[in-house]
């Protein structure tokens, strides 16, 4: 069965992420070829329509003029795409700092919300961007940090949240709040809920769902009393717990990435480690990625999703330039639409 949405994006950022020029680093890959490679892409006539975008050097320079990132969303749209959820510059040693830091640290986080607001104002007005949020994090590796006063420093995440939600709204934009396992306050299933709940602006600020990190909450890493399995679990308990952290999360997913996991976690650069993504086709993959996307995609218009995106974070260059990446990435995006799409 064809559906017309969601759209079908990929993500620009793994040419960027855990990419550098330090010893063992791998170089970025640029803009333009992040592009050229998603636009080659194409299964039975389908091809990706549109990209999730990083807003940091070396693909974007957060402070550019108003003439430079109308140049930019030219170029994004002549490859024929649209964008739909832009990543606030929210970390340190980008525009941000951490959301749990001190005034001047969470100031320098607000500061990288209005960048990226402004940002995607300018794509909003050129006609490349029509939807999408921004997405956020709480910017902070130090979940043993985090330990020391759990409720207290959740509440100050929660309120440069909340802040950070009145500058998006006042834009006219929606924040989506990424779980991963390697940022404080954000690094279990049950800490991000209760994060969400005490920010409670869920018409600004909601939850970004990815298959590859929300599969490590299940396991409990970085929060092992918040796990709901045990390795050696059967196909039956999977799905229970599945049900369990989706009935729970879901109705605050406001953004969602398709992508594979294979019970490992991994960094790269500075990326401190996390959810580990995997090819589409992953031998050792754990999730069935069609099957576990209808957990987090029921009633997904209800909550404005209108476009679903592949995140194949730290993939190595030599994937990333293989056109076999993208057909079998774009075949599995489009078995989840088959399946779920309206």
């Amino acid at each position: 069965m064809s559906h017309a949405a969601p759209k079908l994006h990929n993500a620009m950022w793994p040419g960027l992420v855990g990419k550098g020029s330090d010893e063992g680093q791998e170089p970025p890959i640029s803009l333009e070829r992040m592009l050229d490679l998603t636009a080659a892409a194409e299964v039975n006539g389908q091809k990706f329509e549109g990209i999730d975008y990083f807003l940091f050097l070396p693909h974007t320079d957060p402070e550019a003029s108003d003439s430079e990132l109308r140049r930019i969303a030219d170029l994004i749209a002549s490859k024929g795409f649209k964008v739909g959820s832009v990543v606030a510059p929210v970390w340190p040693g980008t525009v941000g700092d951490s959301a749990m830091g001190d005034a001047e640290s969470r100031e320098k986080f607000l500061s990288a919300v209005r960048m990226a607001c402004r940002i995607a104002g300018i794509f909003n007005e050129h006609g490349v961007r029509q939807y999408g949020c921004i997405r956020i994090d709480s910017a902070e590796f130090g979940v043993e940090k985090w330990r020391e006063d759990a409720k207290a420093n959740t509440t100050k995440i929660a309120e440069t949240f909340r802040e950070a939600a009145k500058i998006a709204a006042d834009s006219g934009e929606r924040l989506a709040a990424e779980g991963e396992i390697c940022w404080a306050g954000m690094h279990s299933w049950r800490d991000m809920l209760n994060l969400l709940e005490e920010v409670g602006m869920p018409e600004t600020l909601g939850f970004q769902a990815d298959l590859a990190h929300t599969y490590l909450y299940l396991m409990g890493y970085n929060a092992p009393e918040h796990a709901l399995l045990k390795d050696g679990y059967t196909e039956e308990e999977f799905y229970a717990a599945y049900e369990q952290m989706t009935d729970k999360l879901r109705p605050w997913t406001i953004d969602f990435h398709v992508a594979q996991n294979d019970g490992q976690v991994h960094g790269a650069g500075d990326h401190d480690k996390t959810g580990k993504h995997c090819p589409a086709d992953d031998p050792n993959g754990k999730l069935d990625i069609v099957r576990c996307a209808g957990y987090w995609l029921k009633d997904a218009p209800q909550r404005g999703i209108e476009h679903i995106c592949w995140d194949g974070c730290m993939f190595p260059n030599a994937m990333l330039e293989d056109p076999k990446t993208w057909n079998t990435i774009l075949s599995s995006m489009i078995q989840v639409r088959d399946v779920y799409g309206w």
